[in-house]
């Protein structure tokens, strides 16, 4: 007997938009193959380091806020199929000049779309949370809704609701990584490292290997890499138990971000801003340089101060950057057949369970309902390569 041709492959299902792709398109009940080098939840690309932030008052674009109330369902929805604890409510705290760009954009969200944030003056922010510094004259803006996504779980969690619902998952070996992708006949032919695999459509979910596998479209895309940095802390003002929040601070000398300390005496910091630039991803340089720490512990001298220089651990990650920031979603301008997700930007990760939901749409219906028009390959300054 012949086989069952498939609907889908999906290229890149052990990160984070491939494997909620996957999750998608078996839950609409394609028959879908979804391939990656590494299992899901792996550490070699952009979806790892136990946590990621998710927050609903976005100041990069309010256009994000509609995709975010669906986020926040999806991953309700999939906490709920799984039996694991995926989003955790610790409330976020950011901060920045009153004219900068994050207090600014996200009071404006807010005020669209009728989202609850507080504002706060700098002495305010330290009267609130002991553990936090601002500096004179800026503000603060506390939304509560917000917190943290368990970012591994996450994954984890839509790799294994996809096969539970009949999707294939070839994953872990080099022989999974997708070599080539091209349009054949009415659909598509992918050659792995172990053979070639063909379906009626393919969604790729690329990570820090889009430059090479949206090569043909010329966007302007840029891998960095971007160390995670744990410290120990001295004091419990930090403990989200004790009501401290994740944070992010806007300053003249970069953007940083971290969580509560959640177990163990750890805060998790990083810088958002800066990056070297990564050539191949397989090959991103993973031990921790002074040049990592200096710029973080600086900051947590003056901000944190309640966190010791004691830098218990690292982990590597990657952003793939467009030139304006937002991501890139939607159909392949020569390729009808073809969906794709890059560029998250370094903030991506909580709209993930969203992204694939528009991909396996795309896929399968050549549309979707979800705003996500303002995200499109054709909107300019995306090319320049």
């Amino acid at each position: 007997m012949t086989a069952k041709p498939l609907d889908c492959i999906v290229l890149g299902a052990g990160g984070g938009a491939g494997s909620a792709a996957l999750f998608h398109l078996a839950r609409r009940g394609a028959r879908v193959l979804g391939l990656d080098r590494f299992e899901p939840g792996h550490d070699r690309g952009s979806s790892h380091g136990e946590t990621r932030i998710i927050r609903r008052a976005y100041f990069e674009h309010p256009g994000y806020v509609p995709l975010l109330l669906r986020a926040y369902e999806l991953w309700a929805d999939l906490e709920a199929r799984s039996g694991r604890r995926l989003l955790v409510e610790t409330g976020l705290l950011q901060v920045g000049p009153p004219d900068g760009a994050v207090v600014p954009g996200v009071l404006r969200s807010a005020r669209e779309h009728g989202l609850e944030v507080e504002e706060l003056a700098a002495a305010e922010i330290e009267g609130r949370f002991p553990g936090f510094r601002a500096p004179p004259g800026f503000r603060g803006v506390l939304e509560r809704r917000a917190g943290y996504l368990l970012v591994e779980e996450c994954v984890r969690a839509h790799a294994a609701e996809a096969r539970r619902l009949g999707a294939e998952l070839r994953a872990g070996r080099a022989g999974d990584a997708a070599l080539e992708w091209r349009a054949e006949g009415g659909g598509v032919a992918v050659r792995t490292g172990s053979g070639e695999h063909r379906a009626a459509s393919l969604v790729i979910a690329p990570g820090p290997w889009a430059p090479a596998l949206l090569r043909g479209l010329g966007l302007a895309l840029e891998v960095r890499r971007k160390p995670l940095l744990w410290y120990r802390t001295a004091t419990p003002d930090y403990r989200a138990d004790r009501g401290a929040p994740a944070f992010l601070f806007e300053l003249p000398e970069g953007v940083f971000y971290g969580f509560p300390e959640i177990a163990g005496g750890e805060l998790k910091v990083s810088e958002h801003t800066g990056g070297e630039r990564v050539e191949d991803p397989l090959r991103v340089d993973r031990s921790l340089r002074d040049s990592d720490r200096a710029p973080v512990e600086r900051f947590l001298a003056r901000q944190l101060p309640g966190v010791t220089p004691e830098c218990l651990r690292h982990a590597v990650c990657m952003y793939t950057m467009t030139p304006d920031e937002h991501f890139v979603l939607g159909r392949h301008p020569a390729h009808a057949r073809v969906a794709f997700a890059a560029g998250l930007s370094g903030h991506g990760f909580k709209l993930t369970c969203v992204l694939g939901e528009a991909l396996a749409d795309l896929a399968l219906d050549g549309a979707t309902r979800l705003p996500v028009g303002f995200l499109g390959p054709e909107r300019a300054g995306l090319r320049g390569i």
